[in-house]
C-alpha cells in the first residue's frame, strides 16, 4: 500500500507486506508504553482482523487483532491492557473515517483471516531490545538477553526470598513468564522454570523465588511489560518454524469493489489523481 494514516498518538505507514506503527514521542496525554516501544513493525501475516468502530470524543478507532502466539508482548499482555494501552488500536478524528474505512477494506482484503490459526513462531520483535531493568516493589530485575535476575530489597523482599537469596534463571531454563498487570492489587512477574511442578509452586509471588511483585511505583506496565515480551521472545526463540499456508487467491468481485470504493474516495477529494491511478493500477495487477 505504501501510504500513511496519521492517528493521534500513532503514525501507520502500509507497506506491502507489513504495517510500521510509530509512536508519536512527546505527545501530550500519549501511554508511556507507547513512548517505551518507540516503533514497531507487524508483518501482515501476523493479523487476524480489523476492525473500524466509534471512539470518545468525535473519534473513530481503527483496530487490528493479532493472530494469538504472533507478537511477545501481547501474548505477555494476556489481554490486560487498557484500550488505551492497546498498541493495535489507532485513534483517528472522525472526519478521517472515510479514509479510515478505505485502509480496513485494504488491510481486510490481504489478511490471512480468523480461520488461518495460531502463528507457529513470534512475528513480530518485542520492539524493547535487552539489557533491561526495572525495579519491583520487593527487588531489582534484569535481563540480559540470556539470563533473568532478581537482587531483593532490604525493605520489600519476604523471608522466604532472603533464604532463597537472589536468583538467576538462563533463557534456557524457562518454559515461560506470566505477568499480572501492576494495575491490579497483586501484579506481579513470575518466570516459570522449565519442568517445575506447577503445584510446588509458592501460591503468592511474595514467597516465589521465582517472581518479583509489584505495588505502587513499582514495575510499572511501560517497564515491566516489555521486560516480560523480551524475556518470552527469548525464551521461544528456539520453537520450531511451522510452514505457513499459501495465500488464498484474490477474489475478482472483491477487487472490483475495493477499486469502486477508491472512486468514491477519489471524487470526495480524499485521494490525488496521481494515487488514485496509482492504486488502480496496482488492484487491477491483482486480477
Amino acid at each position: 500500500m505504501g501510504d500513511v494514516l496519521a492517528g493521534i498518538h500513532a503514525t501507520w505507514e502500509f507497506e506491502p507486506d507489513s504495517v510500521l506503527i510509530r509512536f508519536t514521542r512527546g505527545n501530550r496525554g500519549a501511554p508511556k508504553l507507547f513512548q517505551a516501544l518507540g516503533e514497531r513493525r507487524i508483518p501482515l501475516e501476523a493479523l487476524e482482523s480489523v476492525t473500524l468502530s466509534q471512539g470518545k470524543r468525535g473519534t473513530v478507532v481503527l483496530h487490528t487483532v493479532p493472530r494469538p502466539g504472533a507478537d511477545p508482548l501481547m501474548d505477555a499482555a494476556a489481554g490486560q491492557l487498557k484500550d488505551g494501552c492497546d498498541p493495535y488500536r489507532l485513534v483517528l478524528p472522525a472526519e478521517r473515517e472515510t479514509l479510515a474505512e478505505y485502509y480496513a477494506d485494504e488491510l481486510r482484503a490481504v489478511l490471512p483471516g480468523p480461520g488461518h490459526g495460531p502463528a507457529g513462531r513470534y512475528l513480530v520483535a518485542s520492539s524493547v531490545a535487552a539489557p533491561l531493568q526495572f525495579k519491583a516493589y520487593d527487588g531489582k530485575a534484569t535481563f540480559d538477553g540470556d539470563k533473568v535476575s532478581f537482587r531483593w530489597s532490604w525493605t520489600g523482599a519476604s523471608s522466604a526470598k532472603w533464604k532463597a537469596g537472589d536468583q538467576t534463571y538462563a533463557v534456557s531454563e524457562l518454559s515461560g513468564v506470566e505477568w499480572r498487570s501492576p494495575d491490579v492489587f497483586d501484579g506481579y512477574l513470575r518466570l516459570l522454570p522449565r519442568g517445575a511442578d506447577p503445584a510446588a509452586r509458592p501460591a503468592q509471588a511474595d514467597q516465589d523465588p521465582a517472581a518479583v511483585v509489584f505495588g505502587l511505583g513499582y514495575g510499572p506496565v511501560h517497564e515491566s511489560l516489555p521486560f516480560a515480551a523480551a524475556v518470552l521472545e527469548a525464551v521461544r526463540d528456539a520453537t520450531p518454524v511451522l510452514p505457513l499456508a499459501p495465500a488464498a487467491p484474490h477474489d475478482p468481485a472483491g477487487v472490483a469493489e475495493r477499486i469502486r470504493h477508491l472512486g468514491e474516495l477519489h471524487s470526495a477529494g480524499l485521494v490525488t489523481d496521481e494515487e488514485f491511478r496509482a492504486k488502480k493500477a496496482e488492484l487491477l495487477a491483482e486480477l
